[in-house]
């Protein structure tokens, strides 16, 4: 499945370094507003231990993780929803993405330019908060035109309910909070889809720590104040130090967990991050597996077997007739299918089944 999120925030926050470290690229990390003009969009491997288990067990020849994109976009100022910076060119590269990393910067550095000149966390996620909610009412605003006359003098079903999701969209969003913030229902929550509205996007909020503060971010007075603003908004927090991520990408596998461990930390604040993109979204992976390739697809929560048969192709979902089952975790138990089948683990799942994260499926179809 093709999602990504976007990376955003204030120039000179440390988009593009993280950008760089996410994609081991090269795109330009210049030190001056505006260096990234275009979006850089780049592909991550989602780390996934279940994936090692699956090629211990098979030895295939060809071995597919799952991947999660992300986009790297140009630095927004003030007044970029009124096109101040290129800003309607950048927000319509926000709106093209499924969630967006909010990069804050938490770190002194005299070095480096700051927009604003002084380190203010929650300034800085205000002034983007602030462009992204006044971008989406100028969109509800214009919408709500063409709508309000034929709601009130026709009083057509359709047009009555936009109206109201409307105007509750306009009231919030001129009370400077962001539309995720609207608890709406299901038939509400298909109407605002259309809007494809920026503030509705869910949002990781990635604190860029000092090197010194990689393995005690928790100390670090900037990082509190972005978790503070997370916590009352329920959004998730990742704290990062796109310098060390950086410098990480140029080491081998082994010199990189050796690195982190001097650190004193576990994983990189990368892996951490293509985590939580993952999480965030709601997404789950299932498995095909055999000797020619083991393969992880990434598929949405609540897809049922024959949607999930579609992503690997389509006419799998055209002609689905059934599909073998069995949980990756019976597999790392019993070793191998034979004796999966032995102790009855395998199951035959129809149209109706609902596939959960960690299946190992073999598809059924005629065309």
């Amino acid at each position: 499945m093709a999602l990504k999120a976007g990376i955003i925030g204030l120039p000179n926050v440390g988009k593009s370094t993280l950008f760089n470290a996410i994609t081991n690229s090269h795109v330009e990390a210049a030190n001056y507003p505006f260096a990234t003009i275009d979006p850089n969009s780049g592909i991550v491997e989602v780390k996934d231990p279940r994936v090692d288990r699956l090629v211990e067990l098979f030895h295939p020849k060809k071995t597919i993780r799952a991947t999660f994109e992300f986009t790297d976009i140009a630095g927004l100022v003030k007044g970029a929803s009124k096109g101040e910076g290129l800003g309607n060119q950048f927000l319509s590269h926000i709106r093209m993405c499924d969630a967006v990393c909010h990069v804050v910067r938490c770190f002194d550095d005299n070095e480096i330019i700051h927009v604003e000149n002084t380190i203010d966390p929650k300034r800085d996620i205000e002034i983007i908060s602030y462009e992204l909610i006044m971008a989406d009412l100028e969109t509800v605003e214009k919408r709500l035109a063409k709508v309000f006359t034929k709601a009130h003098t026709t009083k057509e079903k359709e047009a009555v309910a936009e109206c109201k999701v409307l105007t509750l969209l306009k009231e919030t969003l001129n009370q400077g909070k962001p539309a995720r913030s609207i608890n709406f229902n299901d038939e509400e929550e298909l109407i605002v889809k259309n809007y494809n509205l920026l503030s509705k996007k869910p949002v990781i909020y990635v604190a860029n720590v000092a090197e010194n503060d990689y393995s005690n971010y928790e100390n670090n007075k900037y990082y509190q104040a972005v978790k503070q603003i997370a916590e009352s908004e329920g959004a998730e927090i990742v704290a990062i130090s796109a310098a060390i991520e950086s410098q990480l990408t140029e080491l081998s596998e082994e010199d990189k967990m050796e690195y982190l461990k001097e650190l004193g930390v576990e994983t990189t604040g990368l892996d951490r991050l293509v985590k939580v993109a993952y999480n965030l979204l709601n997404l789950k992976t299932f498995f095909t597996v055999g000797e020619d390739e083991v393969r992880a697809w990434t598929f949405k929560n609540g897809m049922k077997a024959p949607q999930c048969a579609g992503l690997i192709h389509t006419d799998f979902e055209k002609g689905f007739i059934r599909a073998e089952v069995y949980a990756c975790e019976d597999i790392f138990e019993y070793k191998s299918e034979k004796a999966l089948k032995e102790a009855g683990k395998i199951r035959s799942e129809g149209k109706a089944y609902e596939v959960k994260d960690g299946d190992c499926m073999l598809i059924r179809f005629n065309v």
